[in-house]
């Protein structure tokens, strides 16, 4: 109404009512008598205060929410509400010194006009721990904490006995122990010296350490599995399906040693074939609630560095007990499945197995056995590659969406310093692995969740991706108009699905490629583990989970244990517990792929160090009021032109048309547009390029 605007828009002032009269210009006696009675009406609504007889104010005191408190790298907090309503930003001096991810109460303030929802903390009820990374700054007898971001207004302070024997220089993770009411500065110690800022090893644990990734194992862990045997009994064998005389093959990338998957393939008559999918049998391995399953249940997923994995489990299990290297025996977990030469399925069984894997080939091997037709292996390989291409035809036919990005890599030397940058594409080799692990996600979800509408199915773990929201949908298509592409933002989900892929296809190779299929990505759900299945919208599967990748992904490691106990009859598995895990599994998969591309970050900003003052074609990759970000085209490195150094006139954010417009002479930078950079700054520490327009 336009009482409370009024009121709002005057936080901290109180009227009567012929001030509020006057304000609102209402002059009639039948109007003011009735306005009257809405005040008072309002009041009783709690909607304004009365603070003395007559006199009123905004109410202030607006509701009470609960969420976890953030502290962001530019400087601000704000409270995520457990409810999933707005964000609310929260004023340093308003924060009650809370911490990352502490669970508080907020009271709102009063809203303004044109501003985001504003609140202070007035309680903390669950705090964590407050873990920071930064560089030591010694003196005599205490030291500073200098954070590379301004997530705290001010540096942590460290008395010496809390120094852990860190020097000038080094970068160390540091908890705070308290932070006194009345103090600038929070008071730490160092959990943990990291090495010299700048050493690679140092910078790469530095980025896991932010995040409260693991970047060693602890001791115990890593020993426990030196007691496992790795010979495999007879009577094991005799438990099993015998397929080491079957010819099977693992195709990886070159640098990989957790091979995970194998493929089989048999002639069965001259148009049929059987093909096993063997997945190793990490569960017999690891059992619920060992020291190693700890650990990988915290973990929940590898991490892959630019230059290193941190593995899910201890390296003698990920790299040798149970990864399916060429020529040793193995125990596997496998989907066995009878195909035509249409590539459809005849039927499937699941199989605990016993293999040997014939050959160990990367994708540049195999893609150079499918481009030629010739080799050794060639034979299968060929076969398995139609079967695995008219599966993928199938699938795309269904409304499968194909994203598919270039992968950023680097050449390092020795030190782990960047010599070059490389971008990694899927070839058929990759297409021909993926369609067949696709498959057997597919088949195993279906076999336990496709029970029937009058049965209810035994719980389970699924790969869940909703379908797109469709105020995305539109504002994703009023972007993509401007370069002239769009999409279908109404329609079946499968119509939806194949503009995507129609858009994918016509943005190839363009200047704006990059930049629009990031932002339709952004347009999509994030696929997430949990035990109530909505099929998987971007692959077009009504049942879809992850059972190909116990090695590297923990919810895969909980498939294997609820089929196996299945296959055994056994009684459906706790629905509460195992969502529990499937939250825990999503939320580490998230962090782990922002440990990822902060050390991709990492190593562009170093790469490019060494290039001050060169010239680079560019593409805009973003418009914000403090500049423009910039993707150099060959090697995808963004850096940021602020507009402090576009000086030539007076540049204004146009939001809506996604560009900054000189006032004066109506000069602009859109996104997507083309233009030349200098190279000025490369800001290690906080992972920054800046750039300049070129002359």
């Amino acid at each position: 109404s336009e009482i409370i605007q009024f009121l709002n828009d005057n936080p901290n002032k109180q009227y009567n009512y012929n001030q509020i009269s006057a304000a609102l210009e209402v002059s009639d006696e039948e109007r003011r008598t009735n306005l009257r009675f809405v005040l008072d009406k309002m009041r009783d609504d709690d909607l304004l205060l009365e603070t003395q007889r007559g006199r009123y104010k905004a109410n202030n005191r607006k509701p009470v929410l609960e969420g976890r408190f953030e502290r962001r790298s530019n400087g601000k907090n704000f409270l995520v509400p457990i409810d999933d309503a707005n964000i609310v930003y929260i004023p340093e001096r308003k924060s009650m010194n809370a911490m990352n991810g502490d669970i508080v109460l907020v009271q709102l303030f009063a809203k303004r006009r044109r501003t985001e929802a504003e609140g202070e903390v007035i309680e903390i009820l669950k705090q964590t721990e407050a873990r920071f990374v930064g560089t030591l700054d010694v003196h005599k007898d205490f030291a500073f904490l200098v954070l590379e971001s301004r997530i705290l207004a001010n540096d942590i302070f460290i008395p010496k006995e809390n120094l852990k024997g860190g020097k000038t220089g080094q970068k160390a993770v540091v908890e705070i122990v308290k932070w006194p009411a009345k103090a600038n500065n929070p008071i730490g110690k160092v959990l943990d010296v990291l090495g010299e800022a700048g050493e690679n090893t140092t910078e790469m644990h530095a980025i896991l350490a932010q995040y409260g990734l693991p970047y060693e194992y602890p001791k115990k862990v890593e020993q426990a599995p030196e007691k496992i045997s790795a010979g495999i009994t007879p009577e094991e064998i005799g438990k099993r399906v015998d397929m080491r005389n079957v010819f099977t093959m693992t195709i990886d990338p070159a640098d990989a040693k957790d091979f995970d998957d194998a493929l089989s393939i048999r002639e069965l008559t001259p148009t049929s074939w059987e093909i096993g999918i063997h997945i190793a049998d990490v569960t017999h391995y690891v059992k619920p609630g060992d020291i190693i399953d700890e650990e990988a249940q915290k973990r929940a997923t590898s991490i892959y560095l630019v230059d290193r994995t941190i593995p899910m489990l201890p390296e003698r299990l990920s790299n040798q007990l149970c990864s399916l290297r060429p020529n040793e025996e193995k125990l596997c977990f496998s989907v066995i499945f009878e195909m035509n030469d249409k590539g459809h399925v005849n039927k499937h069984r699941l199989e605990k197995t016993v293999i040997k894997s014939d050959v160990r080939m990367a994708y540049e091997e195999a893609q150079l056995i499918i481009d030629t037709g010739e080799g050794k292996y060639s034979q299968q390989l060929l076969v398995m590659n139609k079967l695995a291409k008219q599966l993928r035809e199938r699938r795309f036919a269904n409304g499968s969406i194909g994203f598919e990005r270039q992968e950023v890599s680097f050449n390092l030397d020795d030190k782990g310093k960047p010599l070059g940058v490389y971008f990694t594409e899927m070839k058929e080799a990759n297409h021909l692995i993926e369609e067949f692990m696709l498959l057997a996600n597919r088949t195993v979800a279906e076999d336990i969740g496709n029970v029937g509408s009058k049965k209810k199915a035994k719980t389970f773990v699924y790969r869940i991706h909703d379908q797109p929201d469709p105020e995305k949908l539109e504002t994703l298509n009023t972007f993509i108009l401007r370069f002239g592409h769009k999409i279908r933002t109404t329609g079946s989900g499968k119509q939806v699905a194949q503009s995507f892929n129609a858009l994918f296809d016509s943005v190839k190779d363009k200047p704006e490629e990059n930049l629009i299929e990031t932002i339709a990505i952004k347009t999509m759900a994030k696929a997430v583990y949990t035990t109530r299945n909505i099929g998987h919208y971007g692959l077009a599967f009504d049942y879809y989970t992850h059972f190909t990748s116990p090695i590297r992904r923990y919810p895969d490691m909980m498939v294997h244990r609820l089929l196996s106990d299945y296959i055994d009859n056994k009684k459906s598995a706790d629905e509460e517990e195992i969502e529990a895990l499937c939250l825990h599994s999503s939320d580490m998969e998230l962090v782990a792929v922002r440990a990822e591309r902060d050390s991709i970050k990492y190593k562009q900003v170093e790469f490019m160090s060494d290039k001050i003052g060169q010239v680079f074609d560019g593409v805009i990759s973003g418009v914000t009021e403090w500049g423009i970000y910039v993707e150099i085209k060959e090697n995808k490195c963004e850096g940021m032109i602020p507009i402090r150094e576009l000086d030539d006139d007076f540049y204004e954010l146009d939001e809506k048309n996604y560009r900054l417009i000189g006032r004066r002479t109506k000069r602009e930078y859109r996104l997507g547009q083309e233009l030349p950079i200098t190279v000025e700054r490369a800001n290690l520490e906080r992972k920054q390029l800046d750039f300049a327009l070129a002359e």
